[in-house]
């Protein structure tokens, strides 16, 4: 079976265990807690919130019935980067008697299960490591107090995401790889960089931290490479209009997971989409609220991978965008 059709058998299969359109009840006020890793806390505020996550999510809850000020509070908080501030934005939301934590990122979700194994946890988008790691018992029952959605489930996917960047720029030979190190120790890396031997490239690591991207960007701006190439974390959805800027500034082509660092300028974009996981997200907690078991709810994997790329970027760039991959992307940006 192909992987695609693997990816839409299985989620649409969990889906239907998800009811679509259900009201909540509105004699209760749900006090819900959102825990961001990156995105500026600014960007979440009010019913329709400038980061496209969470606006996803809280247009999500309003169409289950969910509406603040009525039947709901929705406590946001954001590292905004800092990954020392992880403990203390679950904690809070804890000591708030949230009903349930959704978050992100697995180094935030495995913060949150160490302080809690009680308060329903849903991830809004994470990677398959929270199964590698323990802190599911499987995908289909994931046990515990952990559920939601795995964002990054196969490294095929991104070692795709490359071929399709080399399509874009035939004549690349060194490309920089903006990640975790480790992410790129790995499967994810050891993946990628696969993918890179068989294509002719050469990565060059840039590794940054949770904090602070300087020295990555350094080492990309002295290394002479010809593209960016960004893992797919929520550290870099929430820094994506940085991590784009910087790519303009120094006239990088630029390659993405998700679609919305290509709405801001990125050069293309290929993965699952944020939105439509975050949506999904809503449907989770609507279900815990009204008395699922987190442990009995199945992970859900992407039904939707996306191909987009920004045309006014690429001609910004002076890259001529071949039919062929254009024949293969969801969107072009004109």
């Amino acid at each position: 079976m192909r992987r695609r059709e693997f990816i839409t058998l299985v989620g649409s299969g969990l889906a239907a265990g998800l009811p679509r359109g259900a009201k909540a009840q509105s004699s209760k006020v749900y006090r819900v807690g959102l825990a961001l890793t990156a995105s500026p806390l600014s960007e979440t505020a009010g019913p329709d919130p400038i980061a496209p996550n969470v606006r996803a999510f809280v247009h999500g809850l309003r169409d289950l019935g969910y509406v603040e000020g009525q039947n709901l509070i929705l406590e946001r908080r954001s590292a905004e980067g800092h990954a020392d501030r992880y403990h203390n934005i679950i904690a809070e939301l804890v000591q708030l008697n949230v009903d349930v934590i959704v978050t992100v990122s697995t180094p935030m979700i495995r913060e949150a299960k160490a302080i809690t194994t009680t308060v329903p946890i849903v991830m809004g988008a994470s990677t398959v490591d929270v199964l590698n790691l323990g802190l599911v018992s499987s995908l289909a029952k994931p046990g515990g107090n952990i559920t939601g959605n795995i964002q990054l489930f196969d490294p095929e996917i991104d070692a795709k995401r490359l071929e399709l960047l080399k399509k874009m720029l035939p004549n690349a030979s060194r490309v920089a790889c903006l990640t975790r190190i480790e992410e790129w120790k790995g499967p994810w890396g050891q993946s990628v960089e696969g993918a890179a031997q068989k294509l002719g490239l050469t990565m060059v690591l840039a590794a940054h931290t949770p904090d602070s991207y300087e020295a990555a960007f350094a080492l990309i701006t002295a290394s002479r490479v010809d593209a960016l190439f960004v893992y797919p974390g929520a550290y870099q959805y929430g820094s994506r209009k940085m991590l784009v800027d910087f790519a303009s500034k120094n006239r990088l082509p630029d390659s993405h997971s998700f679609r919305e660092a290509v709405e801001v300028g990125g050069l293309m974009s290929y993965g699952a989409s944020a939105t439509a996981l975050w949506q999904r997200a809503a449907t989770y907690v609507d279900k815990i609220l009204k008395g699922a078991n987190p442990g009995e709810l199945p992970i859900m994997l992407p039904t939707k991978i996306e191909f987009v790329i920004n045309r006014r970027t690429a001609d910004a760039l002076g890259i001529p965008v071949p039919s062929s991959l254009i024949a293969l992307t969801d969107e072009v940006i004109e």
